[in-house]
């Protein structure tokens, strides 16, 4: 098919590889403005532009698709469909009517549960068993559209948002395969207005852990938020991120080191399973931990 491929993080960047690999025809690829980053600030290109561009695939990164000559130029591409990933722009109606065969969504979900910016990250977080992919075909609402595949898997006790990232990340792009080769047959699941929830974005002021929470919330948040924003406590005048725990027993105060990486909470304890200290790359607690004199508390 002439695809056109729209997407913008290293999640996106799966999938673009996989529509290559099954020799579909990638027109253009859609993609976020190159943002400042780095100690020079200087703007970087988004994942999903620099593999486009190493493909030779012509790229563009409109800042809004709303205006006439945007969509104009859109629909000029003549398109069979669009595949949309973590793009981060809403598609207006007449994009979504561009394509002969419409517009599909990568969806890091099974909806209707999590629909919204941040699923992956809200699942871990509420203590779903399970997540998964969802193939949908787009239309105006927030991820409200029919799904013609989904597939699941379970979320594992110390499982973080990487973790699942790059795992759904595989799924998506295989799925996506599917989906355009069966599109013909496949039969769309409208979505159940039952068991909608919405994944806000998240936000840096999350990242501080709350001692006081049960240790099985302690160790949601803390998988949840790795590696980015990473939750954070304070040891001493030391910031320590959390990027990896189990929850398990314990009795003491909430904050109190009860063991060499073990902390207790609100109900239960929580052990420490990987580290970042500052100024330094992340490590298994106990190499991070060497050579530091934890406090009596963390706060």
């Amino acid at each position: 098919m002439r695809v056109v491929f729209m997407g913008t993080p290293e999640f996106s960047v799966v999938a673009l590889n996989a529509l290559v690999r099954a020799d579909h025809e990638i027109v253009c690829v859609y993609t976020q403005p190159p943002r400042p980053a780095g100690r020079g600030k200087k703007p970087r290109p988004s994942a999903v532009q620099a593999r486009a561009e190493d493909l030779g695939i012509e790229v563009r990164h409109p800042v809004s698709l709303k205006s006439a000559e945007a969509q104009a130029e859109f629909a000029a591409l003549g398109a069979d469909i669009a595949v949309v990933v973590a793009y981060g722009l809403i598609l207006p109606q007449p994009v979504l009517d561009a394509p002969t065969r419409g517009c599909l969504n990568i969806h890091a979900s099974l909806l209707p549960r999590w629909r919204g910016a941040a699923p992956i990250q809200r699942a871990i977080m509420e203590g779903d068993n399970e997540t998964g992919v969802c193939i949908m075909r787009m239309e105006a609402g927030l991820d409200t559209g029919p799904v013609l595949l989904r597939e699941a898997t379970p979320i594992g006790a110390t499982d973080t948002a990487s973790d699942l990232h790059d795992r759904l990340a595989r799924m998506g792009g295989r799925l996506v395969v599917e989906a355009l080769r069966e599109i013909d047959t496949l039969r769309p699941e409208t979505q159940s207005d039952a068991g909608v929830t919405y994944a806000a974005k998240i936000d840096k002021a999350e990242a501080r852990i709350d001692w006081s929470r049960t240790a099985a919330h302690v160790a949601r948040h803390v998988n949840a938020l790795s590696p980015f924003p990473g939750a954070w406590c304070m040891a001493g005048e030391e910031r320590l991120k959390i990027l990896r725990a189990v929850s398990g027993p314990g009795d003491a105060a909430p904050g109190a080191v009860i063991g060499p990486a073990t902390i207790a909470c609100g109900g239960g304890a929580v052990e420490l399973l990987e580290i970042q200290r500052e100024g330094k790359k992340p490590m298994q607690a106990e190499a991070a931990l060497r050579g530091l004199s934890l406090p009596e508390t963390l706060n």
